[in-house]
């Protein structure tokens, strides 16, 4: 069978390899690992309604305000933020947001948008100490992450039923491509916030999974002066340096600047490498007051490693690393600059462009193989190495048009966006080799040796070009939504050694969206909505052909209440379809082949609580309860069946405590509980994982109130998992362990 390859004119497609699609796309990543060939094992009061007086009055004050800037050539921009689009994700108060800007991309408050959305604002990622984008998003309804065990290299994250881990990685509203074998990876210290969209999100952004998508809000220049630096030691010899500093940079403060960095190295569980280097500059520019220019660059070098499973044998786990620690290494090098433009020509029309360049090198190498009878306790390990290069360029245009009709209020968003991305990935295989064996009765580590020459690789390119449009009315207390999508995708992939084209396709799809909300004066809100999404696929069925896109559908219908700025509950219940969803097959001399699987139906109920009970009492609560059935399949067996790995319960809890006053004035401390309950090991449902439950906490302390010398000084302590269990996951016949106990310490200086 030939290597998947693609190109893309008018649509974007997540890029695999064949011969590896199971390890790259979600999908058991080990699948190599009992053979006899090495494996690659990857695997933010309540918001006015918006009404035609309100449009009155913002006309009247933008009018004074162009008075004015006629005798004051420069204007400050708005207090705490660059421009109109960044302030839709800051927070009213705490844990509680009061807009999304993935959602609807316009400033529209949460309270009246017609669809589930989480916001994970700052203030909370560092109550909570995450290090990771999974640890981020772990305490919203609807997420459940560790499908796969413990994996730095990847965001594993599941909305709704549906991986999200590469199909579903969005930066500021634009897609973080995959290479085959890595990703963008995102630091999370570098965030201002992290929203989850879900359900089918196609008609703003395109081509993605029907179960949502996670979009990382980058930290950009404010108005406010930024002083932070900060130290962190833990366990595995985890340290870290980190800074935060930004402002105006001129008295009219026109021009805003900001600097993010972090300098890490440590390991975590199992000996696996955790190093980082990573710097993000921004500037923004108001040359008038309805300009705004940002231009930013994120730089990042990693090293981790390139195989983390754990070895199991007929199904049992073995508490040991089936690479070595020693030899093995993923190193990343990535660079992604870009820029923001908003101007507003009048009273109606704004316009927003947001254009970015991406580009990504690793190169990684690992230690697999395979057990030569099922009762053997010699492991036979070859060396495989696999190398990434990926370029990308994304540009997202969209015209916000406000006028009113009548009775009737509508915000209009015209918009276009094009997207390019181009892949190299090369693979090379060592032979097995004795000096490489692992005697699992005796496993001794620190194995040294040459790296596999490269004798296979793929270019792969992928073009997309997607139009949209989005009308949100408005009429006294009601809100409808609606939107439509028309996409087109070209994707082609060539053989690297022979320049032969492998593989070629054209999609296009059209993809529609409707929302009706009504906004009762007492923060209550019901709503419904219907939503579509579509995905190209990239990998290949025996015959060497291309699959049909998977297409997904989703009726929601919900209430939300919002008693107060400082409290947002949600409930929702939902049904969510995907067609032709690919599923791995089989293996013809040890390269993957697929099928579409037919169709997966989810049918769930979520309930979201962010808010501060108390002046100093705050929550984060979820619960989600997920019915998931292969309705589908070209495998008799599974229809009927639940899909590996979807819990149908989950719950979690997150309180925060600060004292205000007293003798613990300045005291802290947080507390959060997560359960998962058991899932099955394999589609065919003959084998149950156990369910668990895991506890965090947290401690810190304000060190301004001990003397005045130390205003600014804060120290938290942050424990997860306390218990230390590392969680035993089997998925399709493979099994991986989670992440244990880790206890991170941070010193922080804020002036």
């Amino acid at each position: 069978m030939k290597s998947l390859a693609i190109k893309t004119k008018k649509q974007t497609v997540l890029l695999c390899s064949v011969s590896f699609a199971a390890l790259f796309c979600d999908l058991p990543r080990d699948a190599y690992a009992q053979s006899t060939l090495p494996a690659v094992t990857v695997d933010s009061p309540r918001p006015r309604s918006r009404d035609v007086a309100g449009a009155t009055t913002r006309s009247a004050t933008r009018g004074a305000r162009r008075t004015r800037a006629a005798r004051t050539p420069t204007i400050p921009v708005p207090a705490a933020t660059s421009s109109r689009a960044e302030r839709s994700y800051q927070t009213v108060n705490g844990y509680v947001a009061s807009q999304s800007a993935s959602a609807s991309k316009t400033d529209t408050p949460l309270i009246e948008t017609p669809r589930s959305v989480s916001v994970i604002d700052r203030k909370e990622l560092d109550d909570r100490g995450v290090t990771s984008i999974p640890e981020a998003v772990r305490y919203s309804s609807g997420v459940t992450t560790g499908g796969f065990g413990y994996d730095p290299r990847f965001d594993q994250i599941y909305v709704r039923g549906f991986s999200t881990t590469t199909l579903g990685d969005f930066r500021d509203g634009l897609k973080q491509f995959p290479a085959g074998f890595t990703t963008f990876r995102t630091e999370p210290y570098q965030l201002s916030s992290i929203e989850v969209i879900k359900g089918p999100a196609a008609v703003l952004y395109g081509q993605s999974v029907p179960g949502g998508l996670i979009d990382r809000r980058s930290k950009l220049p404010t108005e406010n002066q930024i002083n932070e630096i900060s130290v962190q030691g833990g366990t595995y010899g985890r340290f870290q340096t980190a800074f935060d500093i930004g402002g105006a940079a001129n008295p009219d403060k026109s021009l805003l600047y900001r600097l993010v960095g972090v300098g890490r190295a440590g390991d975590t569980n199992f000996d696996i490498a955790d190093e980082r280097f990573m710097l993000a500059p921004s500037l923004t520019w108001r040359p008038t007051i309805d300009t705004t220019i940002t231009v930013y660059g994120i730089f990042q070098k990693d090293e981790t490693d390139a195989s983390v499973a754990v070895l199991n044998r007929n199904g049992q786990i073995l508490n040991m690393r089936g690479s070595d620690p020693k030899y093995d290494y993923l190193r990343q090098e990535q660079a992604q600059v870009g820029y923001k433009l908003e101007h507003r020509f009048d009273d109606v029309f704004t316009f927003r462009q947001h254009t970015r360049f991406g580009a990504l090198k690793a190169e990684s190498r690992y230690l697999s193989g395979s057990f030569a009878t099922p009762t053997s306790t010699i492991y036979d390990r070859g060396a495989v190495a696999v190398g990434d290069e990926q370029t990308s360029w994304q540009t997202d245009n969209n015209l916000e048009a406000n006028f009113a009709t009548g009775a009737l209020t509508h915000k209009m968003l015209f918009g276009v966006n094009y997207d390019h991305n181009v892949w190299d990935f090369r693979l090379g295989f060592g032979p097995v080799n004795p000096a490489y064996a692992l005697n699992t009765l005796n496993p001794v580590y620190g194995i040294a040796g040459a790296t596999p020459a490269y004798t296979s690789g793929s270019r792969s390119v992928q073009e997309q070009v997607g139009i949209y449009v989005q009308d949100q009315m408005s009429v006294g207390n009601w809100r409808l939504s609606v939107s439509g999508r028309q996409d087109w995708a070209d994707q082609t992939q060539t053989n690297a050694l022979t320049g032969a084209v492998t593989s070629a396709r054209n999609d296009k799809a059209f993809s529609y969206s409707a929302g009706l909300l009504y906004l009762f004066d007492n923060g209550i809100a019901p709503y419904v909505s219907y939503a579509t999404s579509f995905q190209p696929n990239t990998l290949m069925g025996i015959d060497g052909i291309v699959l049909p896109p998977s297409e997904g559908e989703q009726i929601e219908g919900g209430v939300k209440y919002q008693p107060r700025p400082d409290v947002l509950l949600t409930a929702s219940v939902y049904d969510l379809k995907e067609r032709n969803a690919a599923k791995l097959a089989g293996y013809v001399n040890g390269v993957a082949y697929y099928t579409s699987v037919g169709e997966i139906r989810v049918r769930g109920f979520e309930l979201e609580a962010r808010a501060r009970l108390t002046e100093e009492l705050e929550t984060v609560s979820a619960y989600t309860y997920s019915d998931a059935e292969i309705t589908q399949s070209t495998i008799a067996t599974e229809v009927g069946k639940t899909p590996a790995v979807t819990p149908k319960h989950t719950a979690s809890s997150w309180l925060n405590y600060t004292a205000r006053t007293g003798a613990f004035d300045g005291f802290g401390a947080g507390f959060g509980v997560r359960y998962i309950d058991s899932t099955w090991t394999t589609n065919d449902n003959l084998m149950r994982n156990a369910g668990y439950t895991l506890f965090d906490a947290a401690l810190r302390y304000d060190l301004g109130k001990v003397k005045p010398q130390l205003v600014g000084y804060q120290a938290s302590i942050n424990a997860n998992n306390i218990a230390d269990d590392k969680v035993a996951v089997c998925n399709a016949g493979y099994c991986y362990l989670s992440q244990g106990r880790t206890v991170i310490g941070t010193l922080r200086y804020r002036w």
